[in-house]
């Protein structure tokens, strides 16, 4: 292990000492212990006697040590590792943390410890401690990288439980900040003042503390299933290799980080659990964060380790598919890269998604909502989009290549390669859910992170070509836009934005195997089991009527749940009227031309019964 080793890990240590500190600071209510900065009441060393004091004093020379510890790290990565422009950058990049996390210190308290700063202080905090793992790994691989290595689609999975683990960690500490009322509004655990699905409070603020509780618990208990599936994934991989299987690169690494994590996250479970128990004593606060922390540490670890284990593996993995690699004497234009990068992120299927954010946003706000919130929600839901999209046309390159309709997006074309093609992604992904945490709130950021997970994770990755079902599972992701409009406007999920996420989710199975039928054919070529491939055209035009029905009976709902006017109900019975027509029409002849039609005026459909909700906001406004 050489010395940039050492104090790489040296100092990551020494930041989770940090948090941990900082977890006691705040479960003891010590943040105003030293009201002032960076004195602490007036002095250098606060009164004898003064605990709060003493542990934010504590606190903050643990914090100038990890300053220190980090200008270490940077001037041993100059010194030792010019040579690398990932380790030279990335330390001088946790410098800029050190420094910024100084200043929000500063401002935490200024602003008697206000939720958001403190929030931020974190998020900074568990940043920093994911950029020294990245220093401590990288620093085992040589400057000089292989172009690409074997398949990085182990290295995705972690890459998303991570980013969900660091989400999940952010929105309890925004939890903890409302306070008691939000932390304990439901007293009991698992269950929520004795019953499965809660009851929200009439009062809008107690609601608003309550939804905040049943939020983080569903998505704590999702998170949960992802990092349980990861290591199981880990350990499966791992096995087969000790079988005589494929190798797996770092699987020894990784099958100790993320199992230890998983074995955490257990222990996690029942803490947050004595959270309530104790009615929120310092101790199960504290150790509840610290234990999201080792978690969290853990997690990112096996991403670095992962990725370049993997991007090193070439000489004895190999490359699985040759789709995307850039052939040498090709030159593209500037315009050519920028176009191939948008065509990545599948404008037009954004654009899909983002006719049901608005209308969703103008919903909830009973009028028009906040136009910098709007644009706000609009810019991150598109990134979010583009980056699941990006990451998929990585994933499925191997495909792509196969289909008529795929060839000529820009991996297969050999206009992007793949490492840039999932760094691009990836990229987009994390300015996405900042855009969506921070000129949003964490409710539309979390569901714009699950969105993001479960398109990527759970459709392309599991589903697509293991069952015929997968567009119907998968088509959550897409049902989401509308509920993270809503959540982005009121910063909770009610009744009727649930009915949107339905409708939008049985509107997809109709839409999209009107799509497949046309295109059975290049389906079954590539090996995907959509349903025209596996059950054929009958028993398609069958499920796309039966599933119709269900999208038509659910506007109807949702004009008595969202309380609607005559304007949307006499919109949604012509435009469902006219979309069972076509769907019948089409079980009756199973044509590839009434599958074209269905397939466009299924777009027409989901954007007229949108705008439909706008209008009818606007004519019932009360004056």
């Amino acid at each position: 292990m050489t010395r940039s080793q050492r104090l790489a890990l040296l100092t990551a240590a020494t930041i989770y000492l940090l948090i941990v500190i900082g977890a006691i600071v705040r479960s003891t209510g010590s943040g105003m212990g030293c009201p002032d900065w960076p004195t602490c009441h007036g002095a250098l060393i606060p009164p004898f006697g003064d605990s709060a004091a003493w542990i934010e004093w504590v606190h903050r020379g643990v914090a100038v040590l990890v300053g220190l510890l980090v200008l270490g790290v940077a001037f041993l990565a100059v010194r030792d590792h010019r040579r690398s422009l990932s380790i030279v950058g990335g330390s001088l990049l946790a410098v800029v943390l050190v420094f910024f996390q100084a200043y929000l210190g500063k401002v935490t308290v200024d602003t008697s410890n206000a939720g958001e700063t403190v929030t931020a202080h974190l998020a900074t905090a568990l940043a920093l401690l994911g950029l020294l793992a990245f220093l401590a790994v990288r620093a085992r691989y040589p400057a000089a990288l292989p172009a690409r290595g074997a398949s990085q689609r182990l290295t995705l999975v972690l890459v998303f439980v991570a980013a969900a683990a660091y989400a999940l960690m952010l929105f309890g500490s925004q939890v903890t900040a409302i306070g008691r009322p939000a932390s304990l509004s439901f007293a009991d655990w698992p269950l929520f003042n004795g019953q499965l699905v809660p009851t929200f409070s009439a009062n809008p603020e107690v609601a608003g503390w309550q939804m905040a509780q049943f939020l983080h618990r569903i998505v704590a208990a999702l998170v949960g299933l992802l990092v349980l599936g990861a290591a199981l994934l880990v350990w499966r991989m791992s096995r087969a290799t000790r079988r005589g299987g494929a190798p797996l690169p770092g699987g020894e690494a990784l099958l100790a980080l993320v199992g230890t994590a998983a074995a955490l996250y257990a222990v996690q479970v029942v803490v947050g659990a004595l959270q309530i128990s104790t009615l929120l004593a310092p101790w199960a606060v504290a150790l509840h964060l610290a234990l999201g922390a080792a978690i969290w540490a853990l997690l990112v670890s096996a991403v670095f380790v992962g990725y370049f284990a993997t991007r090193t593996a070439e000489a004895t993995v190999g490359v699985a598919s040759g789709a995307g690699s850039r052939p040498p004497d090709s030159t593209p234009s500037l315009r050519d890269r920028v176009g191939a990068y948008i065509a990545l992120t599948k404008p037009r299927i954004i654009e899909l998604l983002l006719v049901t954010t608005v209308p969703a946003m103008f919903l909830a706000a009973r009028g028009v909502p906040p136009l910098d919130l709007v644009l706000w929600t609009l810019v991150g839901g598109s990134l979010a989009a583009g980056a699941a999209n990006a990451i998929n046309c990585y994933i499925d390159r191997d495909i792509d290549v196969l289909m008529t309709r795929t060839r000529r997006r820009p991996l297969p074309a050999h206009e992007v390669s793949p490492e840039d093609a999932l760094v691009f992604g990836l990229v987009l992904g994390v300015i996405a859910f900042a855009i969506m945490a921070f000129l949003t709130n964490l409710v539309a950021a979390m569901l714009t992170l699950i969105a993001m997970a479960f398109y990527v994770v759970v459709y392309t990755m599991l589903l697509k070509r293991s069952t015929p079902q997968n567009i119907v599972l998968g088509g959550a992701a897409g049902a989401l836009p509308p509920v993270i409009g809503w959540a982005a406007v009121t910063g909770d999920v009610t009744l009727p934005a649930l009915v949107l996420f339905a409708i939008v989710f049985y509107w997809t199975p109709p839409h999209f195997w009107a799509l497949s039928l046309r295109l059975r054919r290049d389906y079954a070529a590539a090996g995907v089991p959509m349903l025209p491939v596996t059950h054929g055209v009958p028993e398609t035009t069958r499920q796309i009527a039966l599933y119709t029905v269900l999208m038509v009976c659910l506007t109807l709902v949702f004009f008595a749940v969202a309380r609607m006017g005559l304007v949307f109900l006499a919109g949604a019975l012509v435009l469902g009227g006219l979309f069972l027509l076509q769907a019948f029409a089409m079980w009756r002849d199973g044509t590839d031309a009434r599958a074209v039609r269905l397939y466009r005026y299924s777009i027409t459909y989901l954007t007229a019964l949108f705008a439909l909700m706008i209008l009818d906001v606007f004519v019932f406004l009360p004056l």
